[in-house]
């Protein structure tokens, strides 16, 4: 089954937490603190693989984690970080965040992209041990790592897109060019999935041609099958419209033409901005003025017209000749950049993740990551209480404190600790 777009879960390893530990030996009096720091958390990589054509390896699986990070033991040893998880998609597959649409990777080269980083190692007692502070009984847990919703989408990158109405010939046409098989059949339709061959040109030189699916009216709305593979025209670098020239189907081919522009539009107008050469297939079955009329229809809208017969590669030189030496002279097949986060978001992102509540004359505050933290910390030891009063000012808790309106001596409630505020 050919699976184009899928939607996914991904989460980084968590980091392991640091050790509380105290260096025990006989004849060694006061050890001191030895507690080794937590592994950092495994990340969440990318890799394209060519034996891959689509994303239908999703199809049963929507989740993956890779693994955490190990916790710090005594002794001053670390714990081992989490090994990253590779996932595998085909060359050509867009990733973006499904919440936004931001683009944040196109795997359309063999460099792996870590797109969820693995949680930091948290630090062990030993790291906290000081001149006036040399029993410290707290440590740092493991930060977690990312997560996001993705939204993968293939768009095969291809040299040159073959457009046009159903049943006009372009699975012919890639037939006879290149090595490709798609199903070939007297009825619309036939070909469900973007087909890709590579054809060969004289002096070594070679492209990629993509059949598309055929168009319909509405295609971009859902008609047909055309909204289904729209996207994988994006990259083409030039566009061959193909047209039945005869009307055999009993439609108008200048009809044909001008509606699947006009999808084409719709859906992106700079698709209409890329070089497009006009094909005029099955000309066996035409007359002389017909394709004289098409032609002169065609030229007089600037485009270039080649009048063939793909079944028994009648005139399909001059059009691949043309087609190499447009290529040569036009950019690369398109890549996508990624897009950065704005600034705002991550100004709210940061801002948000405080929350603070009044009730009863009581200020609450909660936060993900304060949680985390006060679970390593020995509240029954004043050293570890210095350093979670450091920890609040330092990350803008007291700020924000002052700004909901917080007095000297108003209680203050973190996750079951109370205690007087004091400037």
């Amino acid at each position: 089954m050919f699976i184009d777009s899928v939607k996914i879960k991904i989460s980084a390893g968590k980091g392991g937490d640091g050790a509380v530990a105290f260096h025990r030996e006989k004849y060694i009096a006061a050890g001191g603190p030895d507690g080794g720091d937590g592994g950092r958390g495994g990340n969440v990589v990318f890799k394209m693989n060519e034996n891959l054509s689509t994303l239908s390896g999703f199809r049963y699986r929507r989740k993956f984690a890779a693994q955490p990070g190990e916790n710090g033991r005594g002794k001053h040893c670390n714990g081992k970080s989490g090994s990253d998880l590779v996932i595998h998609v085909p060359c050509g597959t867009l990733i973006k965040d499904a919440q936004t649409g931001r683009i944040l990777a196109d795997i359309s080269t063999p460099e792996a992209k870590v797109l969820a980083k693995g949680g930091r190692g948290g630090w062990g007692n030993a790291h906290f041990a000081t001149a006036t502070r040399q029993v410290p009984r707290f440590s740092k847990p493991g930060t977690t790592g990312e997560s996001y919703e993705l939204q993968l989408e293939l768009k095969l990158l291809a040299d040159v897109g073959l457009v046009g109405y159903p049943n006009v010939g372009k699975s012919t046409l890639i037939s006879v060019v290149s090595e490709a098989k798609p199903e070939i059949a007297n009825y619309p339709f036939t070909t469900i999935t973007p087909v890709l061959g590579v054809v060969r040109l004289p002096e070594d030189r070679s492209f990629v041609m993509a059949d598309i699916p055929g168009l319909i009216e509405g295609a971009n709305k859902g008609a047909g099958l055309g909204h289904q593979f729209l996207r994988h025209v994006e990259r083409c670098r030039l566009l061959v419209h193909v047209v039945d020239v005869s009307g055999s189907e009993g439609r108008n081919p200048k009809d044909d033409f001008q509606i699947v522009n006009s999808e084409l539009k719709k859906f992106n107008p700079e698709l209409l901005k890329r070089p497009m050469l006009v094909v005029g297939n099955k000309c066996d079955l035409a007359t002389d003025n017909q394709i004289a009329d098409f032609r002169k229809f065609v030229e007089e809208q600037g485009y270039e017209f080649f009048p063939i017969i793909a079944a028994i590669h009648h005139q399909v030189g001059p059009l691949l000749n043309r087609i190499g030496e447009l290529l040569s002279k036009l950019p690369p097949i398109k890549k996508y950049e990624p897009e950065p986060e704005p600034v705002k978001t991550i100004l709210a992102a940061r801002s948000n993740d405080i929350s603070i509540k009044k009730e009863n004359g009581v200020y609450t505050v909660e936060g993900s990551w304060l949680y985390k933290t006060m679970q390593s910390i020995n509240f029954a030891d004043e050293d570890a209480m210095r350093y979670f009063d450091t920890v609040l000012e330092k990350t803008g808790v007291m700020e924000a404190l002052r700004k909901a309106g917080v007095q000297e001596g108003d209680t203050v409630s973190i996750y079951g600790l109370q205690f007087d505020f004091v400037e």
